[in-house]
């Protein structure tokens, strides 16, 4: 079963501030804003939605495709795609832009302040759900407005079952608009505030929006996981990492730990687990694509966390 995996790919600047925003920031004075952080340690390192979770359903031995438009410096990152095994076939390269740019702040609290140049992601409705190239199931992930849209209705019109994760995306949309989504899609995965503003936008309830997919999964950080399926709700355990070096890209490889769930036919206390587990993993080392473990270990950690064998 190969995986779609629909939204951006992006380099991730990544600094960190060794004290506290909250610290730093007036309450009274929030209008008129004007902070700068010193961050000694600064990582450049290879990202983006799409990337993130190609790269975790890689290294857990799922089968997926990267479809992104990138600019024209997109050529290191090709290289370390291809490197980790990774098809560049569905990326469009536009040599009139630069490849997405994220400028990522994490304060010691693993609070986070981020500016995003969209760049290609701009043009991502050029590229179309393929027929014809095995495609059996899909994630429409973050990426520009139209690709988004465009995208989830080519996979419904194709039959393709897709995952909806609106993620930073979501406020782009009206409640109609994440309506259609829904009615589309065969599974949504949020965060507990997009959760919320999902609701908010629709006039929906969790339930309600749960009733309409075959789960809807909403991710709650430290405190594990929800997945609501045939009518009932799921709590998922948070799997402890070793040590917590760096937030970005959890989501992304949560995600990806759902489509290897899925493409496996496993249930859904598994495949939560196992998202939560990669999740982990990932938390344990800086920048989005730094992290190495081999199925193997993967499970063996698995067994650990939940004490029971994957």
């Amino acid at each position: 079963m190969t995986a779609l995996i629909c939204g951006s790919v992006a380099y991730d600047t990544v600094m960190v501030f060794e004290g506290r925003f909250r610290d730093q920031i007036l309450a009274d004075r929030i209008h008129m804003l004007n902070v700068s952080f010193l961050v000694p340690a600064l990582r450049r390192n290879f990202g983006g939605c799409a990337g993130n979770i190609g790269y975790n359903l890689k290294m857990l031995g799922g089968d997926g495709r990267i479809m992104a438009a990138v600019g024209k410096d997109f050529a290191p990152y090709r290289a370390w795609l291809t490197d980790c095994g990774l098809s560049t076939e569905f990326i469009r390269q536009l040599d009139t832009e630069y490849t997405p740019q994220a400028y990522i702040t994490t304060d010691a609290d693993n609070n986070q302040i981020t500016a995003f140049h969209p760049g290609a992601m701009n043009h991502a409705q050029i590229n179309e759900v393929p027929s014809g190239a095995g495609i059996t199931l899909g994630i429409v992930a973050p990426e520009n407005r139209d690709g988004m849209i465009q995208h989830a209705a080519q996979f419904a019109e194709a039959g393709v079952p897709f995952i909806f994760d609106p993620g930073q995306g979501l406020p782009l949309f009206d409640g109609a608009e994440l309506k259609t989504f829904i009615g589309q899609a065969t599974w949504v995965a949020v965060n507990d505030y997009e959760a919320s503003m999902l609701c908010e936008r629709t006039g929906m309830t969790v339930e309600q929006i749960a009733a309409q997919v075959k789960a809807l999964i909403v991710t709650r950080g430290g405190e594990g996981s929800y997945i609501y399926t045939g009518g009932q709700r799921l709590e998922i355990p948070v799997a402890k990492p070793r040590r917590i070096e760096d937030p970005t890209g959890c989501g992304d490889a949560y995600r990806a730990g759902l489509l290897f769930g899925l493409q496996r036919g496993l249930d859904w206390p598994t495949t939560g687990r196992i998202a939560s587990l990669i999740g982990a993993v990932k938390i344990e080392h800086h920048g989005t694509q730094n992290h190495r473990i081999g199925f193997g270990e993967f499970s063996a950690r698995y067994r650990e966390a939940f004490g029971t064998s994957l």
